[in-house]
């Protein structure tokens, strides 16, 4: 059995248990009788202060008391650096101990990992200046663009920089398709669409139609002009191509940007980054001469060439560097007959702390997001160190998923097992709290057989597979499985079905817009006593599932035909054969 001190569980001590949005602290006079109210009572939060006891099964009532103590207060939101990362990876810890498994960094249950943090200074007054038709025309941070270096420098000067439509950015051999053709954009600025070749023209035989490849995301259409040698690349912002409003984009360039340093990932990065408003990028090209809106259909034809404009821009950045450490957890159950050989289950343990500038309850808590997949980890690790697998099964609790998938990112450049003997990446990440569904979801459906594999562990509990409910907003590349992906190793992102045992699919995407308007990253995302746990549950046992077929069997997942990741896993592959002779 495991010990551990946890939440407010019973009668007793739910007396106890304060409400984020009451002050209990004055003793206040009798109330009137309260009238008739149909609006459900406010959460109640867990504290981490009772005794439980856990079995090495998989049940809810352990499940929650993991969520308990991960999402309370005391953990103060799990922010990298603080206590509330020392509190949590010491209780991941302490349970990989209690549970039976061993160590999984090469005999060390921490892998550290360093980041660099990029805090842009003077943002009022941060314009990006654009030269064309004989005048100079100015755009603000914030309103017009936002813009950062990715390179970690304190200084950054971009001077007379020329300005190159390029298309959707996109260079993809494999379907003939290269938005780069016939120039070198070496030193320009490169202006780009968001999303797929075919977007705007909703042309099905384009990559993948409406569903979002990788070339889609903003994250490969920096890397892809870094690579080409560009001086800057902004993104024009659409938000229905890019699945979020500005807003979003504008908060996430005005904080602190942390990344991992170039000593550990050393690819090419840009001195400039960043995103222009739609209407901003009219205005640009009309001082051009040009017209934005037709350019962006052009884009979507084959054969488009790119455009230079008749314009040069400048942008001083000043930015203040900082470095910092944080922790990934690793434990393993080692296999009994291919201990080389590993299945490997991640979930990130971080989230958001707390925002002292915040009225009422400051705590991101984090319940949801991501104290389920630890949850869920935690009790399919007691599963399995009592099974015994053929092949060895890590569990990497992850950080700074939050800051852009860094834990999971070195966890790759520095992989306790080989990539090419890495099986497969089960990822688990804000699982979804409810009753019971017909289905379990897939994103990034289509992309390698892990789902069919999941569809026949659905199956003998009358379940079955469906496909992301939004394909075209990329979630398959938004959490800490992309990074195995990228490197050639199949993985899986799943979560909570659409299709509800009581209520259908209406129900179900309720539930799924309920959270994304007002849990998702907000301190409101905290534990509730009052959660039907069947649905969940029924999700981590088909985790469990899908992992022990694979640790007990011989098979090795593939990449589908058409997959942007098939090519990398066979050249990892190949290359382990060569090292092994």
């Amino acid at each position: 059995m495991r010990h551990l001190a946890l939440a407010c569980l019973t009668v007793l001590t739910l007396a106890a248990c304060q409400s984020h949005d009451e002050d209990k602290t004055a003793t206040a006079p009798a109330p009137a009788p309260a009238r008739p109210s149909t609006a459900p009572p406010p959460p109640l939060p867990a504290v981490a202060n009772e005794h439980h006891e856990f079995t090495p099964d998989i049940t809810a009532a352990d499940f929650a008391a993991h969520l308990r103590t991960l999402s309370s207060d005391e953990y103060d939101g799990r922010k990298p650096g603080t206590l509330g990362e020392r509190l949590t990876t010491n209780y991941i810890i302490e349970q990989f101990k209690q549970a039976g498994l061993e160590p999984g960094n090469k005999g060390e249950w921490i892998q550290t990992v360093p980041a660099v943090s990029t805090a842009l200074t003077g943002q009022d007054s941060l314009t990006l200046d654009i030269a064309e038709g004989g005048v100079t025309e100015r755009f603000a941070f914030g309103t017009d663009m936002v813009a950062g270096t990715l390179q970690a420098k304190a200084e950054v000067d971009l001077q007379d920089s020329d300005v190159v439509f390029v298309g959707y950015g996109v260079d993809a051999p494999e379907s003939q398709w290269n938005d780069f053709d016939g120039l070198d954009v070496k030193g320009k600025t490169l202006v780009m669409l968001v999303n797929d070749p075919g977007w705007n023209g909703s042309d099905a035989n384009l990559f993948k139609g409406r569903e979002m490849t990788y070339y889609g995301r903003w994250t490969y259409k920096f890397e892809e002009a870094a690579r080409k040698g560009a001086a800057a690349a902004f993104i024009v912002h659409q938000t229905e191509p890019a699945g979020y409003a500005w807003n979003v984009v504008r908060s996430g360039w005005t904080t602190p940007r942390l990344d991992l340093p170039e000593s550990e990932d050393p690819a090419p990065r840009l001195p400039v980054a960043g995103w222009l408003t739609h209407d901003a990028a009219v205005r640009l090209f009309a001082k051009a001469g040009k017209n934005f809106d037709e350019l962006a259909k052009q884009a979507d034809m084959r054969g488009f060439k790119p455009v230079p404009l008749d314009a040069k821009a400048t942008l001083h950045l000043k930015s203040t560097i900082t470095h910092s450490l944080s922790n990934n957890v690793i434990g393993m159950v080692k296999g009994s007959e291919k201990p080389d050989e590993a299945v490997v289950y991640t979930a990130h343990w971080d989230h958001l702390g707390h925002d002292p500038a915040l009225k009422g309850h400051q705590i991101y808590n984090g319940a949801i997001d991501n104290g389920t997949g630890i949850a869920a980890m935690l009790e399919i690790a007691a599963k399995f160190a009592q099974e015994k697998p053929k092949r060895s099964v890590v569990f990497a609790a992850v950080t700074m998923e939050e800051s852009g998938l860094l834990g999971s990112k070195y966890y790759v450049a520095h992989p306790p097992f080989p990539l090419a003997k890495t099986v497969a990446d089960i990822n688990m990440d804000a699982l979804a709290i409810g009753g019971a569904t017909h289905d379990m979801t897939v994103e990034g459906h289509g992309q390698n057989d892990l789902e069919d594999m999941l569809a026949d562990v659905l199956k003998a509990d009358g379940r079955v597979v469906s496909g992301d409910s939004a394909p075209e907003k990329g979630y398959y590349f938004r959490s800490d499985h992309f990074n195995f992906a990228k490197a050639g190793v199949p993985a899986l992102a799943a979560g909570g079905g659409i299709d509800m045992v009581d209520g259908g699919k209406a129900a179900g995407m309720a539930a799924e817009e309920d959270y994304g308007k007002n849990r998702y990253h907000q301190p409101t995302d905290v534990y509730d006593m009052r959660w039907n746990f069947d649905g969940v549950m029924q999700n981590v046992k088909a985790f469990y599932g899908l992992g022990e077929k694979l640790a007990d069997s011989d098979v090795w997942p593939v990449w589908k035909d058409g997959s942007e990741f098939k090519a990398v896993r066979e050249k990892s592959l190949a290359e382990g054969s060569k090292k092994k002779k």
